[in-house]
């Protein structure tokens, strides 16, 4: 029978498993830049700190509505 553990152990199980994981880190790094922003850091700065272009950090500190 196949079991979790055999799934796990699949190409397709890591693959999707690293992209989530990949997506995770960019969603936290989004989310801490309008408070960098407060902090009076630079898009720059954050930029280069988050290692992220300068447009994704312009985009994220725009106002959500």
């Amino acid at each position: 029978m196949f079991e979790l553990n055999d799934l796990r152990q699949t190409r397709f199980f890591q693959d999707v498993f690293e992209e989530g994981k990949k997506e995770g880190k960019q969603e936290g790094k989004l989310e801490a830049i309008p408070q960098l922003l407060a902090f009076g850091l630079s898009i720059k700065q954050i930029a280069q700190g988050l290692g992220l272009d300068e447009q994704v950090i312009r985009q994220a500190a725009q106002p959500k509505s």
